[in-house]
């Protein structure tokens, strides 16, 4: 039996998904968490509290386990564990991408460097350490820029100011946001002193979900993001597949992603990349070498089934794959943002959004009486509407049907 060693963060969405695909496989599980996992009751108490932040010593506590219980290999769930899992990997000797890969996947700015030299379609970009006058910057920059923490996630942070003025405001507060203790926490200080400038790049935006075998890439999804990102903050919302774009759009956003993860050295498991496709190219924005993120995995479908996370953990494992064919159906997505600040009291509604036809189902992730932080301090979402049906127009206007059903209360 082989044994897996998943790295979840306690706040993941992605753990019960990940542990009953290994049910599924007969894998052995041992879960690698920032805090003694609450899993450990399913994985015969065989469990492991390990430092994120701190990607060395959490290699250290990894090795040092993996010495008295041997691992066959390591999977990183979310961001946070990437660069953990790369440097025990490293450590263990076991498959994985190269570690310099994976810290250019954790810090933007040095993502943003790698790909223009490798001559990617990329914007101009600058980065900002925190004892440099903004001021300077603000007044020599070409408008409109976004605004972006190295190291954080989901769009926290993320803001786009179309002059001088709105810059100096949206660094401020973004240097506030980087001092919060959750943000600290989830980047580090190494990370925590710097914000990355970069061109706003206008266009349609998709994500591709992949998968790295040996260096090549199998493209799993395109999902469309149907709603403009053009700011001041980047909420995502809907993911709808297959995409809609001509195949020649989707040719490029292929390749384009192809190229970032050479020009990384990506070379194995899962792939999640955003891009945005103007008359310039298709620009990289993130590539993450993890799978999608929250619980929108649940929208893929392969074979006659199997889960994105059974598909992971196979080729983690050796085992084969039956099929890499995404199931026949359209399917999407929506992350139910957050309307605004304050104490979520209820949220009314969700039978009658699980009555719109081709609705699946509403999962509600957040409980009531817990603070609710919407963009650009929050990364969290109220929960997710699941659809699918024939065509990709009738499952985006499911989901705008059930979100419109929803009430929220918050104080």
């Amino acid at each position: 039996m082989s044994r897996v060693m998943l790295l979840i963060p306690t706040r993941s969405y992605r753990a019960p998904d990940f542990m009953e695909a290994a049910a599924r496989l007969g894998v052995e599980v041992v879960v690698a968490s920032d805090a003694r996992s609450p899993l450990a009751s399913l994985t015969k108490g065989r469990s492991l509290a390990v430092d994120f932040v701190d990607a060395d010593a959490g290699a250290g506590a990894i090795e040092a386990f993996a010495r008295r219980y041997p691992l066959d290999t390591i999977v990183a769930v979310d961001d946070g564990g990437a660069l953990v899992a790369a440097r025990a990997a490293r450590r263990l000797e076991l498959p994985y991408n190269p570690v310099a890969a994976v810290e250019a996947t954790r810090n933007k700015a040095l993502l943003r460097q790698r790909l223009t030299e490798a001559g990617l379609a990329s914007p101009p970009f600058h980065v900002l350490h925190e004892g440099d006058d903004p001021r300077l910057a603000a007044a020599a920059l070409e408008y409109p820029v976004v605004l972006k923490p190295l190291a954080l996630s989901a769009s926290k942070g993320v803001i786009r100011a179309d002059d001088a003025g709105a810059f100096l405001a949206a660094y401020a507060r973004v240097r506030r946001i980087l001092r919060a203790p959750d943000s600290l926490a989830e980047c580090g200080a190494a990370l925590a002193d710097r914000v990355l400038v970069e061109g706003y790049i206008p266009g349609t935006e998709v994500s591709v979900e992949g998968l790295l075998d040996e260096g090549r890439l199998r493209t799993l999804a395109i999902f469309d993001k149907p709603d403009p990102l053009e700011g001041p903050y980047f909420e995502e919302t809907i993911y709808v597949t297959p995409s809609r774009l001509p195949a020649a759009a989707q040719r490029r956003v292929i390749e384009a992603t192809e190229r970032a993860c050479a020009a990384l050295g990506l070379v194995d498991g899962p792939l999640h990349a955003e891009l945005r496709l103007n008359d310039g190219g298709a620009f990289p924005i993130d590539v993450a070498a993890r799978s999608i993120g929250g619980l929108c995995s649940r929208t893929l479908t392969f074979g006659t089934g199997m889960s994105l996370e059974e598909l992971l953990l196979r080729h983690a494992t050796g085992q084969p794959v039956p099929s890499f064919e995404r199931g026949a159906d359209a399917a999407g997505v929506m992350m139910i943002p957050i309307p605004a600040a304050g104490t979520l009291r209820a949220v009314d509604g969700v039978a009658e959004a699980e009555a719109v036809p081709l609705i699946e189902s509403v999962t509600i992730s957040i409980h009531p009486v817990s603070a609710v932080v919407p963009l650009p301090e929050g990364s969290e979402y109220l929960g997710f509407i699941f659809a699918r049906g024939g065509e990709p127009a009738a499952v985006e206007a499911a989901l705008r049907e059930a979100h419109a059903r929803l009430r929220f209360q918050i104080d």
